[in-house]
């Protein structure tokens, strides 16, 4: 399989072009609010031309707009449209470029399947070279590099991270700690606001060397070139050239702290049921009996459809099968929740038998289809396509330059591209 970029994996003194998390907001964003309005506010106040020159620094002009992408209050057609409107811009602008990742790894997540979750192809070193758990004092905050721990800190403070500031996360972790990229994806994805399987987990498999020809490495000089003073680590294990961390990330044994530091962070706990306060409560077929059910989930939680019958019952759904593998930070709970709560007036907590029980006594049941829910919404509901920006790529592409010159061909301007889109 071929990298997923066609640029070096590291910087050699040029802005880096390799972005496997587009669209992640930077380290200093506060904690998004979960409504439309703010969506909205967000996607009218995107600069794309700042966005393109300033993307790579931690306090550069990016978006803030991944976790309403992820939680589908704006669909790509909606962003591309909403910018386009006041920016227009070619098809190649690097903000069109990076709208495009998104729908790259659901193309790859459609073709690989859980696939996704294993190594696509082997890295540097063999898989059982690397620790299966993440080290506490990565989870602490308190490894002594300062760009991890700082990373680590914003992470849990906002819910968000900067795409750079991923990136650097995940070399660490996994070449300089020699952690499994699984354990660290796993572990990043339960505290992100804008948490997207597909996108994470091809990210770490592109930084890690099993999505991409080479291992991603970057060094201390890198860091103090695009984030702010208290991130820089000279005199840490990255203060050192490109070919030492290449060499270092092709050699089995971590490097370890020299001496373990007293913890600073305290690790958000993680829950697989909804707070209370959403008031949840088991599916009941008597809820639905013989009505029209529109079906709402955490990942698309944009405006009800206008046609829908005067006599739907809005259900919001939280299937216990997707939770339990995969649980959430209470911020991401509250974020999602919140949201769900001004759409349906109902909440359902069950796993898909019961789930599947109740919505049997319904007239008809209806949704949108979602990866995340596969296989168990096309069971109980009619789901309708999820707004697509980019054609539909039939053949099977294992890097995204691949994948870029099929979806984008034909197209020169954002409004050709949008003219087509599923939005």
């Amino acid at each position: 399989m071929t990298r997923w970029h066609q640029t070096a994996p590291h910087d050699e003194g040029a802005a880096p072009v390799a972005q496997p998390w587009a669209g992640a907001t930077t380290a200093h964003h506060p904690v998004a609010l979960p409504t439309l309005d703010q969506a909205w506010a967000r996607l009218a106040a995107l600069d794309p031309a700042a966005y393109a020159r300033t993307r790579n620094a931690l306090d550069g002009a990016v978006s803030g707009l991944s976790p309403y992408i992820t939680h589908g209050l704006l669909s790509l057609p909606q962003v591309l449209a909403g910018v386009h409107q006041h920016h227009p811009m070619a098809v190649q602008h690097k903000f069109v470029y990076e709208l495009g990742w998104r729908e790259f790894g659901r193309h790859v997540w459609a073709q690989q399947g859980a696939g996704i979750f294993r190594s696509l192809h082997p890295g540097p070193l063999p898989d059982e070279a690397y620790a299966p758990q993440l080290p506490p004092d990565i989870r602490q905050g308190c490894t002594g590099v300062p760009v991890v721990d700082r990373a680590v800190q914003a992470l849990y403070a906002t819910g968000h991270l900067h795409n750079h500031a991923r990136m650097w996360l995940a070399s660490y972790v996994v070449h300089v700690r020699k952690v499994h990229w699984r354990a660290g994806a796993d572990w990043l994805y339960a505290h992100l606001l804008d948490g997207d399987l597909a996108s994470n987990h091809l990210s770490w498999q592109w930084v890690a060397g099993t999505g991409s020809s080479k291992p991603y490495v970057f060094n201390a000089e890198n860091v103090a070139r695009f984030a702010p003073a208290a991130w820089h680590s000279e005199g840490s294990v990255i203060d050192t050239d490109y070919e030492a961390l290449d060499r270092m990330a092709r050699s089995p044994g971590a490097v370890v702290p020299a001496a373990a530091l007293a913890p600073v962070l305290t690790e958000p706990a993680l829950s697989s049921q909804p707070p209370d306060w959403l008031g949840a409560r088991p599916p009941q077929a008597a809820d639905v009996a013989g009505r029209e059910v529109w079906l709402v989930h955490p990942w698309q939680l944009g405006a009800l459809p206008a046609d829908l019958p005067a006599d739907t019952v809005v259900v919001g759904l939280w299937l216990a099968d997707f939770h339990q593998a995969w649980p959430w930070s209470e911020a991401r709970w509250r974020f999602v929740g919140t949201r769900l709560a001004e759409l349906a007036g109902l909440h359902w907590w069950g796993d898909a038998e019961a789930v599947g029980r109740a919505l049997a006594a319904a007239r008809r049941v209806r949704s949108v289809a979602e990866p995340h829910l596969q296989p168990w919404l096309g069971q109980w509901a009619q789901a309708l396509p999820a707004p697509r920006l980019f054609p539909r790529v039939e053949r099977a592409c294992t890097s995204f330059s691949q994948w870029w010159t099929r979806a984008s061909k034909g197209f020169d301007s954002a409004a050709d591209l949008l003219s087509q889109s599923q939005g």
